[in-house]
C-alpha cells in the first residue's frame, strides 16, 4: 500500500541542524532532495525538484524564509511549506500563516512531531506545534469579534461557507463547484480553516463544525 517516499527540501542556515534533520527524516522514510542556506536557494531548489514539503526556517541571510514561503506558495502550490523555526512570537506565526505556510513547528519539538507535521501537510492538512497552537487559539479567541451571530466568528465568511460544505460531506472538488472557486483556492481555504479552528485533521474540523450545528443539509 505504501507509495513513493515523501520528498522534502530543508532550508536552514545552520549546517549541524540541517545534517541532524536530514538524518531524522531519512530514518522515517522521507527523502531530502536538496538543502538550502537561504530563501533564494530554497525557491530554486523547489523549482528544480518539486518536493512534497519544504521545511523552512524564517531567519536566514538574504531572502528571508517568510518571503521564500510566499514565493513557493504562489509558484508551486503542490509543495507545502512547514515553518521550522525558533521564533514563537505571535507576529512571526501569523505572518507565516498569511504567507501560506501550512505548518508551524518550533525547533525544540520532538523528532516525531516534526515528522508528523511533514506527513500531515503533504496530505493537505494544516498543523501547528503544540506550543504554537495554544498561542494561536488564545490570540484568535482574544481577537474574536463581538458582532455577528453563530459559531466560528473568527473565520471569514468564505471560510465559514467552506467549513459548512465540509461538514455536509463535500470534498474539495464539490466545494469548488458549489462556490465557483478553483480547486487551489478551496485547498487554501481548507488549510486556513484547519489552522484557525485549530484542527489537526479535516475529520476533526468536520466533527467540530457538526457539533456547532453546521452542515445540517445534504447529510
Amino acid at each position: 500500500m505504501s507509495g513513493p517516499p515523501l520528498t522534502a527540501v530543508v532550508a536552514d542556515d545552520h549546517p549541524v541542524f540541517v545534517d541532524g534533520l536530514v538524518t531524522v527524516l531519512a530514518d522515517r522514510g522521507i527523502r531530502v532532495v536538496a538543502t538550502a542556506a537561504n530563501g533564494t536557494q530554497a525557491v530554486t531548489a523547489v523549482a528544480a525538484h518539486s518536493p512534497d514539503v519544504v521545511l523552512m526556517d524564517l531567519s536566514m541571510p538574504g531572502m528571508s524564509g517568510l518571503e521564500a514561503t510566499r514565493r513557493v506558495v504562489a509558484d508551486h502550490p503542490s509543495t507545502a511549506v512547514v515553518v521550522l523555526t525558533m521564533s514563537d512570537d505571535d507576529e512571526s506565526v501569523f505572518a507565516a500563516l498569511r504567507a501560506g505556510a501550512r505548518g508551524y513547528v518550533l525547533k525544540g519539538a520532538a523528532a516525531d512531531d516534526i515528522v508528523r507535521a511533514v506527513t500531515a501537510v503533504a496530505r493537505g492538512e494544516a498543523i501547528l506545534g503544540a506550543q504554537v497552537s495554544q498561542r494561536v487559539l488564545h490570540t484568535l479567541t482574544a481577537r474574536q469579534p463581538t458582532r455577528g451571530a453563530g459559531p466560528f466568528r473568527h473565520l471569514t465568511e468564505r471560510e465559514r461557507e467552506v467549513l459548512d460544505l465540509m461538514a455536509r460531506g463535500h470534498d474539495n472538488a464539490r466545494i469548488a463547484r458549489a462556490l465557483g472557486l478553483s480547486d487551489k483556492t478551496v485547498r487554501n481555504h481548507v488549510s486556513m480553516v484547519l489552522t484557525k479552528l485549530p484542527a489537526a485533521t479535516r475529520a476533526e474540523a468536520v466533527a467540530t463544525a457538526r457539533d456547532a450545528g453546521l452542515g445540517q443539509q445534504d447529510r
